[in-house]
């Protein structure tokens, strides 16, 4: 049962805990998109655009509203109730001049989270908290992705790939008819990326459309040049490894890949025990016994001894 339990703590103090957050929401301001863990990420997201009048702090408690809607709304108490939980005065005018163009006809919903890899070490899963509609938008980019990935499928199925790449696809037009569609409409994208579409361009200007055709046309010149590149590439190194075989005297053994000897592998024609195969690399070199020769004394005669 949730009784009490009022938000996540952090093993943190109170202070340290507010703190924390305020300079995460800064930073979420200054730079429009942050890597932090996952459980940081909501609850600053909490605090960028939600009510904070639940917080016991004290400046918490002069945030009536949301945080972006203070800028939104450009009055002189909304600047001052901001100014009072924004770390940085620097990012005051992004507030209340750049965001509040940027989201004037949003209802809500300013952020989003991503949910990453683990961070390396103690396993905690990571997370990119970034402003809807920044120029660095992460789900505008994957959209136009995945759209330039369904536009190249549907044209693959009525051309040859030699003709798609020659005469290339025009993705803006197809998006154009793509936005007024139906969920249950029939088109050329998938349903799923037509609803992402719709959702990346619903609040922006009329030039997101053009925006998006462009790293969508330009997502689709990738695709169809990674075969080729990689054929290329086959190719240079094929003829690079003739030319090596060539210049050196191949026999018939050389023809076949040179393995790693591991623990436990033999290669065909070892002839070693199987205590030294299991040991490996770790085994004591064999060598062969070593024999000291030991010549036999010279025998004694008249030319041997000699008088002292």
């Amino acid at each position: 049962m949730k009784h009490g339990v009022a938000f996540r703590k952090f093993s943190r103090t109170t202070s340290h805990r507010n703190l924390m957050l305020r300079n995460l929401v800064t930073a979420l301001f200054e730079h429009e998109q942050i890597r932090t863990t996952l459980p940081k990420a909501k609850d600053t997201a909490r605090l960028a655009e939600k009510v904070c009048s639940r917080y016991s702090m004290t400046i918490f408690l002069s945030i009536q509203g949301q945080i972006i809607t203070l800028g939104k709304r450009g009055t002189e108490s909304a600047y001052k109730r901001a100014q009072a939980f924004v770390l940085k005065p620097a990012v005051l005018p992004k507030l209340f001049g750049t965001f509040s163009k940027r989201y004037a006809k949003r209802p809500g919903g300013y952020t989003r989270i991503h949910r990453i890899d683990n961070r390396t070490g103690d396993n905690a899963p990571m997370a990119l908290l970034e402003l809807v509609d920044n120029p660095r938008d992460f789900k505008f980019e994957m959209t136009a992705r995945a759209v330039g990935r369904d536009l190249l499928t549907e044209q693959l199925r009525r051309n040859a790939p030699r003709t798609v790449l020659n005469s290339g696809v025009d993705a803006t037009e197809s998006i154009t008819k793509e936005v007024k569609l139906g969920v249950r409409d029939k088109g050329e994208l998938r349903p799923s990326t037509r609803i992402n579409l719709q959702k990346v361009v619903k609040y922006r200007a009329s030039s997101a459309l053009k925006e998006i055709g462009k790293r969508a046309s330009t997502w689709i010149e990738t695709l169809l040049a990674i075969p080729l590149q990689q054929k290329r590439a086959q190719i240079a190194t094929n003829a690079s490894a003739d030319a090596k075989n060539k210049a050196k005297t191949s026999n018939y053994v050389e023809k076949f890949p040179k393995a790693t000897i591991r623990s436990g592998a033999a290669v065909p024609g070892d002839v070693r025990s199987a205590v030294r195969l299991a040991k490996g690399a770790i085994a004591r070199p064999h060598r062969p016994p070593r024999t000291i020769s030991l010549s036999s004394p010279t025998p004694y005669n008249s030319q041997t001894l000699h008088p002292l």
